[in-house]
């Protein structure tokens, strides 16, 4: 088997990103760690990767690789990532993709042959798939991870971490709060580990209250205003309207919004529904939705000043080792809580 940037860094005793910044030929590195380096590259006879030897060349350019339904999403981080381009002299490269085709990881390494950038930026669910990010790790090409939760500890990529199951927690505790005991959760697209996480969040909630948790009220679907219309669709046909919803983001939660209340059902008061993300149409639903608010332009910024930083190092004052983490927050208004002043 053709040896790795990782079996080098193994043999040297130092980080891969360690070997990669002595191929690169970059000055930040020691000169203990370099000889090493060097000494484990001639013992496996290892050969950097065309891909590697490519984006040495081109250091003034980011790609934005994503695959997400939600358009209010994308629009916010990619307005997140531009600020920081922008700030810092670089050019963004986006591109959308399907990340169920089987020529995915082929379609990434054209991205970057194609456009000569630096470095990925990728978000759920490219950011979570496994096979995808060891061959990145593989092929030392410099990205930067949006993830649901925390990193591992011998993760190899630098990542943003949000802590999904905390505000889901957060959302359920909420509605059990206003008297809600019967509670189903409307899951998102199974390949984003958001979903898991905000269902964890949800069970965890439930468990913490002695409520049980009924698997016919757990409903998976896809992040989509016409899932949350048909999960809806799907309970009230069956006579088991529970007394709370929980969408896995806000579209979920305004399609259901919309079912319900277009066949009788008085939202908050026969029954309450929460989102998540808070984007911008959910203050402008009626009633207003109460939703978690996930400032997905900070954590653009932050992946974007991450991968930079990573690009160019030494060039910038930047910490990657700490600010990393974001808990999205509660915001309540009308659609779980009427007569109560809203929280924005």
């Amino acid at each position: 088997m053709k040896p790795t940037i990782k079996d080098v860094a193994k043999l040297a005793g130092v980080s891969f990103k360690t070997v990669s910044r002595v191929i690169n030929d970059e000055v930040t590195v020691k000169e203990a760690s370099r000889s090493k380096v060097w000494k484990a590259i001639k013992q496996l006879n290892y050969h950097p990767n065309l891909s590697a030897r490519h984006l040495r060349g081109a250091p003034s350019s980011i790609a934005f690789i994503y695959d997400n339904p939600n358009s209010n999403y994308i629009i916010e981080m990619q307005e997140g990532i531009l600020t920081q381009c922008r700030e810092k002299g670089f050019e963004l490269v986006i591109h959308p993709c399907d990340s169920s085709l089987p020529t995915i990881l082929d379609e990434l390494l054209q991205v970057i042959f194609r456009s000569g950038v630096g470095g990925l930026i990728l978000t759920p669910p490219l950011s979570e798939m496994p096979h995808i990010i060891a061959r990145l790790n593989d092929e030392d090409i410099k990205h930067v991870r949006i993830v649901s939760g925390s990193s591992s500890p011998d993760d190899l990529s630098l990542c943003v971490n949000i802590d999904d199951r905390a505000a889901a927690f957060q959302i359920t505790q909420h509605l059990i709060d206003q008297g809600r005991r019967t509670i189903s959760f409307f899951g998102g697209d199974p390949a984003h580990d958001s979903s898991n996480k905000r269902l964890q969040g949800y069970k965890e909630a439930l468990l913490a209250n002695d409520l049980k948790i009924d698997e016919d009220l757990i409903l998976p679907g896809q992040y989509s205003f016409d899932s949350g219309a048909e999960r809806a669709s799907q309970l009230i046909k069956q006579g088991k309207l529970p007394s709370a919803i929980f969408g896995c983001n806000d579209e979920i939660a305004a399609g259901a919004m919309f079912y319900a209340q277009n066949h009788g059902v008085d939202v908050p008061v026969q029954l309450a529904i929460a989102g998540f993300e808070d984007n911008p149409f959910s203050r402008h639903t009626w009633p207003r939705l109460t939703t978690s608010r996930q400032d997905n332009d900070a954590i653009a910024q932050r992946a974007a000043e991450l991968m930079i930083a990573e690009i160019c190092p030494g060039r910038y004052d930047i910490d990657t080792t700490s600010g990393n983490g974001f808990e999205p927050q509660l915001v309540i208004r009308d659609s779980t809580a009427r007569g109560q002043p809203a929280t924005n």
